[in-house]
This record gives C-alpha cells, structure tokens and sequence, in this order.
C-alpha cells in the first residue's frame, strides 16, 4: 500500500518516500543512531485526497501492523505501561522548511502519563510532555491557536497554588470550550487524526504559496514520518539542536548551528527560545560533540553537500532526527561548492549542477559603502542569519509589506503564515530565535539579509513603534540592516555592488572548460565593459553607440547635429565635436577590451529619442544653434511619427541621413588606428540594425567600404574588420541565406524580433502580459523568455540557412534573452555561435551553458 519501517524502504525513492523519509532510509542503511519509526508515502496521500480526505480500511490496518512491528523493535507499547510515543511530521520530496506541519510526542492520555511519572520518576518533565502534545495537537488539528494556550498558562502562573496538574484540565476544558468534544486520549484516534492534517497540511494556504514561489509541483503531495520519541527535555544530560556541515551564512568549513539542553526541537525552530552556538556543547558535553563532528562529516561526503541536520540527546545518547541538503545563502554556496571541488568530496561536474543560477545575481547584491559606515552608529547588533545588505521602512506586520516600497519586516518571530510578506521584504529582523529559526531559513533560501536574536529591541506592533534603549523608531522610518555583521543602524545607506570574489572566479573558469557557446556582454561604455570583463565575459557582442550620446555632457552635440542645417558651419563644427568624443570613447573600450571582440552597432533609435522635451531645453538648444525657438519647435514637430519603434530608425537612419553613419564609422576606425599604433589588437564588427533587404545591406555596406578606404589611404595603415548584420524582422530571417552572400556575420536582435513577430509593443505589452498569463494564454513573457514556437522557428531557420551557405559565419544573439536561463538551452540547441546580455547577467550564462552541456 505504500507505508514502510525505515529498514523497508531501502530502493524506493524520493518522490515516494518524501526528503525526510529518504534520508531517514539513508541514515538507517549507514548505521548511525536514528529512532526508529516507519513512513506513510506520497502514495497514500495523493489516495487520501483522491477518497475526499479520508484513509481507507485497507491504509489503517496497514499503519496499525506497522505500529506492531514498531513496538516490538522499540520493546515500547503505543498507549500501554512502557509508553511508545511518536513525532507526526510532514516530509514532501522537496524541502519546504517551515511550510508544513509536526507534532510531538503523540500516545500520551492520562493513563500514559501516569506511566511515565513511574518511569521518569519525574512528573515535571512527564507533565510538560503531555501539556505540548496537547498545544501542538490542538493548533494543528482543531485550528486552536498555540497562543491561546500560552495565555492560560500565563494566568495560572500568577496563582500562588500554580500546579501542571490543574494547567492540564484547564487545557483539556479550554479544548472543549472551542470544539464542543473531549481531548482525544485513544493514540490510534489521535495518530490518524494527526496524518490527516498533516496530508492537509500540503494545500495550507502558506504551502501552497510556498510552492508557487519555488515552482514546486501541486501534484507530488506529502510523505508522513511517523517516529519513535527521544526526549531532549528529559534532563540536563539531554538537548536538542539543530546544526550546519558548514557554515550556511559565508560557507565557511565549520560547524554551524545551535543547542538547547533540556528542550524539545519545537523550541528552536519557532524562535521560542534563543538558543545556544553549537560551539559549546563541546564545553558541556564533549563526547557528544566529538560524535556529532564525525557524523557531520559522514553525512556530507555521504550526500555530497552541506547537510543540515536536527538532533536529540537523551540522557547522554545522540540521536539524528533528519537530515537534508542544508539551505544557504547565495555567497556560501558558490564558496562550499567551490571548497569542495578542491577537497575532491565533488568533481567539477557535480559541483557546477549543484548552483542554483537564479541565485547568481543575488551575490552581486552588495555592501554598504565604507563612508556610509563611518557616518553611521549601529543602533542595535543581533544574530547574522543571512547575508546581503538592505534598507527601507521598518514594518511590523507581513500583512503592511508593499511590494511596490522597500521595506524591512520586524518581528517578534516569524512563523509559516509570514510568507508572503517575507517574500516581498528587502530583508528580515526577529527579535527572538537564532540563525536556524524559521525567519533565518526561509530568508537564506529567497536570498535576503537577515538578523535574529535582536533580544534589545522592544516591539509594540499594536502601538506603531519599536524601543532600542532611549531610541524610538515609528513604523515606517527608514532603517538598514547588515546579515553578515548583524548590525543595523537607523536611516538609509548607499550601497556598493560586491565583486565577482574568487570563489565565483574559479567556478566561472571551470564552466569555461565545459561550455561550447561563447558568452559576450551587451555593454555601451568603457566602465561596462570593465565589469563584464570582470563578471566573465569573452568579448562584446553588442555596443549600442546610441548610449553614448545620452550622457549629459554629449546629448548636446547629437541634438546640434540633427537638427542644425546640413552642409552648416553649425553642422560641421558638431560633427568634429562627436568625431572627438566617440573617438575618445572606443579608444578606451579597445584598450580595456585588449584584442576581445567587439560588435559596434550603428545608431538605431528613432532620432526624436534624443530631443529636446521641456521648454527650458528647447531655449538652450535655440541659443546654441543660434536660431528661433519657434524655429526648432518646428523641427520637432516634422520629426514626430506616428509609430517610431516602426519608423526612421536603424538602417533607414544611414541611408537617408548618411553623415551619423559617417561619424560613427569614421570614430570607429580611427580609433582602431590609434590604438593598433600602441600595440593594441583591435577585434573589430560592425553591425547595421533593421536591415529588412539585400539591398539595403549592399547600400551601407558600400558605403562603409568607402569611407574606410579614405581613413586608411590617408593614414597609410589599415586593419581588418567585418560588417555583419542584426536579425531582428522576421523578413531579414526569411531571407538570411541572400544576406549570407554579403554579410561577414550574424546576431539575433531578439527584442525587436519578439516585437515584430508577435505584434507586440515592448513598451506597452506590459498591460496585458500579466492577464494573459493569468488566464494561461502565455506561459511566460515573452520579452523575458523566448517564445520559442513562433520567433524561435524563425531563428531556428535562419540560423540553418546561414550555415548552409558558409559554415565559418559567426551567428549569435545580442537580445536581453541571451542571459535567460530557460532560452539559453534553445540557443544552445540550435547551435548558435555565442549569446551576448548584460554584464550582470554573464555568470548566469556562463553557468547554465555548462550546465546543458554537462
């Protein structure tokens, strides 16, 4: 039927027995120290849901046999005189920390109590055992708030004739209150009962959130670990934790993680309690850490990754509750990938499948800079939970978190229900809880900074404001917190973006090894093309000259140059002026470049894009060229189209206003002469946009040839360069093998051809791309994502034909979808030559293209 002792369920896999089940089955089959327990598949509950949530006879007779079995391992009895009591736990296949629902020591009634007070000899202890099961039970079954019952005990605690005996018929009459039924005391009762909710725990709102924001799958349900109890608040030999193989905030090769002697784990994971760093257990019990170390160890090679594993002491004893692939931040992953590569524990295969890419820009996230640090006083220090840097308004609620604002969610704690605000957040505090409560975990896996353990802060969430010492920070004033020094200070900080660090450098170059298609940078000034240098890339596969003009300094002269009279003194006079400072400018870009190719694409936008708007710049441009305003207002006017993005732009720019072409071609080769003069490489293509015609190439083409040809004669030297083509309407695809006749090289201009071929105007479509995909008529943007039924046969053939007519054509895309992971496989499909995005986005590429290959 689906339901396993954990000796049964060696060879079944994840998808069956669920992350905590498997890994229980693992564990088993080393020999370490695990309570035993028995699993109830994903099977079962996808069954469950099929029967309308309800466990068939056929299930229950099955766990009841399994329950037997149990008893005679243990030598324990479910509900009899040596009491066997279980922990219920939810274990999906995928890890959803936090997501779901546990609960411990499960058997126990009145009678089982009695029993464990003769036992334990301890009727504190056996009290407490029975007042969390029946806290625990009742929020997760009933829907009664664990709060609820924290405030009875409040109450009772202030009566001086206090007793646990009397706290428990309050609980058991405030139950009743609520349900209108007795506390179940049967522990079959109250074990199906518990699978019950647990199934049902995989459509909670927060679960299924959950999924939604990791693409987890709806279909594959939940696993139930049903497990024998091991009590680490028995006494002070006995504790519980939950640790790291390695450091999960900076990666480091250490232990990481925290203890709580005489606890039970719920008192870690919810925040209860600030727990203690694993690094003093080895003080208090120090065989106990000696044996943790060497199973940590165990573990990772075993599995082959960080491990996060949760623990119990009992009475001196060790037991290992889970273990899992621990989550960490962005920044410690690529340095435990990394360091375990070197330590041969990973080939670099494996240890490059591990990367998650979304996470890549994440650790671009940055710093504060130094001198905001020195004019800044830290107002507060908690835990560092989770790296990276963040500021904005101080919120005390998920519910207040706008998505459309930065804000910083401040908690008591956070629980489950706190996701989607956390989602939202640019980063996390708690004032309660340690770097492995659920606010430090859930942040590490979305990537966000967060601080725990802020034990100084006093929150009055009701009131609107918080209290550090004298300070008094409202609800809504800007705050900055720091996850890797856990400081925060009050106000706003700039922030710097971090460098590609070393460990990054080395993996990059290992993907460099395995990868076949060259990764290039979309990048338009020198200072880009350092940083793409920098974050990997092999050269410039698009230069937008465009982007030059619209630096402050520079927009004048274009504006000059397009609107002043041709054959003008005026016009001359601003032609020198561009010649000079483009010059200057791919004078830089080729010495930073030093023998890198670079793509230099011809002006493109439409020519009102670098106008004048306000009237203050109208007058300025009028005094500049020496004419009316009314004058240059006019021009404006004769300018203005009805569909720009389909109108005077690219190739069209060149052929009806040839002197801009002029300019560029003439900065661009005189710039290769100089710096091929120095002993500079110059690895240069040049690339006409909007092309739609052969005749249209041949025209500029010619026309390039014949200005080169003056530059060099004149300058007694030449260098080789190409004049290629970017394919962006679907007529240049159709026709790519004439254009092969006389192009030197290809690149898909997959923004415009998304536009052209699906109708779609990028800068409007943003109106309806979210209801379409709400409504499931497209998947994806396609502006982000290829859409590869429709623009991508277009590439797919084009591509093809060119490599029919001339195998030595370089073809490659320069489109932001050159840096999209989900279309990186199509281009690599297809056999493209190179992909070229922004800077930022290089790493990503480079690692998902080994990635594929591997």
């Amino acid at each position: 039927m689906g339901i396993y002792l954990f000796n049964e369920g060696v060879g079944q896999k994840k998808n069956i027995l669920g992350g905590k089940g498997f890994n229980l089955v693992e564990m088993k089959k080393l020999g370490l120290p695990i309570p035993n327990g028995l699993i109830i598949s994903t099977k079962v509950c996808t069954n469950f849901f099929s029967a309308k949530e309800n466990l068939n006879e056929e299930t229950i007779l099955e766990i009841k046999n399994k329950i037997s079995q149990l008893e005679k391992t243990t030598g324990k009895t479910f509900g009899g005189k040596n009491p066997l009591l279980v922990s219920v736990r939810s274990g999906a296949p995928v890890s959803m920390p936090g997501m779901m629902d546990t609960i411990l020591n499960l058997g126990i009634n009145d009678e089982v109590l009695e029993n464990f007070i003769k036992i334990t000899k301890d009727e504190n202890f056996s009290y407490d055992i029975y007042l969390k099961f029946i806290t625990m039970f009742s929020e997760i079954v009933f829907g009664i708030e664990r709060k609820d019952f924290e405030k009875i005990e409040k109450i009772e605690k202030e009566n001086k004739n206090f007793s646990k005996k009397i706290l428990l018929e309050k609980f058991k009459n405030f139950f009743y209150e609520k349900t209108q039924t007795h506390f179940p005391t049967n522990p079959y009762e109250q074990l199906f009962l518990a699978i019950k909710s647990i199934f049902k725990s995989w459509n909670n709102e927060r679960a299924k959130y959950y999924r939604k924001l990791n693409n987890i799958s709806e279909e594959m349900g939940t696993a139930v670990v049903v497990q024998e109890m091991v009590f680490g608040n028995l006494n002070e030999f006995s504790g519980t934790g939950v640790a790291f193989s390695r450091n999960p905030s900076n990666g480091e090769n250490e232990i990481f993680g925290e203890f709580l002697l005489k606890a039970q784990g719920e008192d870690i994971v919810a925040g209860i309690r600030t727990p203690l760093p694993i690094s003093q257990l080895k003080d208090k019990l120090p065989k106990i850490y000696e044996e943790f170390l060497k199973i940590s160890t165990l573990l990772e090679k075993h599995y082959k990754n960080m491990q996060d594993i949760e623990f119990t002491i009992e009475n001196n004893k060790l037991f290992i509750l889970q273990t899992r692939n621990g989550k960490r931040t962005p920044f410690a992953n690529v340095k435990i990938i990394a360091d375990m590569v070197e330590e041969k524990i990973l080939s670099k295969e494996e240890g490059i499948s591990l990367i998650n890419i979304e996470e890549i820009p994440q650790i671009l996230c940055g710093s504060f800079l130094p001198e905001e640090l020195k004019n800044k006083v830290e107002i507060t220090k908690g835990l560092p939970a989770s790296m990276g840097v963040a500021c904005g308004k101080a919120i005390f609620s998920s519910e207040k978190i706008s998505p459309n604002e930065n804000c910083i969610l401040v908690r008591e704690e956070t629980s489950p229900e706190d996701i989607k605000g956390m989602a939202t957040t640019k980063g996390i505090v708690t004032i309660r809880g340690g770097a492995t409560s659920h606010g430090a975990v859930v942040a590490r896996g979305m990537g966000k900074p967060c601080i725990t353990g802020c034990e100084n802060i006093k929150l009055f969430e009701e009131n609107g404001y918080m209290e550090i010492g004298d300070l008094k920070i409202k609800e809504g004033d800007i705050i900055s917190i720091d996850g890797q020094s856990g400081k925060i200070y009050s106000g706003e900080m700039r922030i710097s973006k971090n460098e590609v660090n070393k460990d990054l450098e080395k993996i990059l170059s290992w993907c460099k090894e395995i990868k076949n298609l060259k990764v290039k940078m979309n990048a338009d000034t020198p200072e880009d093309i350092l940083n793409g240098i920098k974050f990997g890339a092999e050269g410039v596969g698009l230069c937008r000259t465009e982007h030059m003009f619209f630096q402050e300094d520079k927009i004048w002269a274009i504006r000059k140059l397009i609107l002043s009279s041709k054959n003008s003194e005026k016009s001359s006079e601003t032609f020198k002026e561009i010649l000079e400072f483009q010059r200057k400018d791919f004078v830089e870009i080729f010495k930073n470049l030093n023998g890198l190719p670079i793509t230099v694409r011809l002006l493109d936008p439409p020519l009102h894009e670098f106008l004048p708007k306000t009237e203050g710049d109208i007058e300025k441009l009028a005094t500049l060229l020496d004419i009316e305003v009314e004058e240059i207002k006019n021009k404006i006017a004769e300018l203005e189209e009805v569909n720009p993005m389909l109108g005077h732009r690219g190739c069209r720019l060149g052929i009806t206003s040839p002197e801009i072409y002029k300019i560029q071609v003439q900065s661009l080769l005189e710039a290769g002469l100089i710096c091929e003069e120095e002993g500079i490489k110059v690895n240069l293509e040049i690339m006409l946009p909007l092309i739609f015609s052969t005749e249209e190439f041949k025209f500029i083409k010619q026309y390039i040839l014949q200005i080169s040809n003056e530059i060099f004669e004149k300058a007694k030297r030449r260098f080789d360069f190409k004049i290629g083509t970017m394919l962006e309407l679907p007529r240049a695809c159709l026709i790519a093998d004439e254009l092969a006749d006389e192009c030197d090289f290809f690149s898909f201009g997959t923004n415009d051809l998304t536009q052209t071929t699906l109708g779609l105007s990028r800068d409007d479509s943003t109106k309806f791309i979210s209801p379409y995909r709400e409504k499931n008529i497209l998947s994806k943007d396609p502006f982000q994502t290829l859409d590869t039924n429709g623009v991508g046969k277009l590439i797919s053939l084009a591509s093809n034909n060119i490599k029919l007519k001339d195998k030595s054509l370089s073809v490659g895309v320069c489109g932001e979808h050159g840096g999209d992971p989900l279309s990186l496989e199509f281009f690599k499909n297809i056999n493209l030559d190179y992909v070229s995005c922004s800077p930022f986005r290089i790493p990503t590429a480079i690692i998902k293209l080994a990635q594929l290959n591997i």
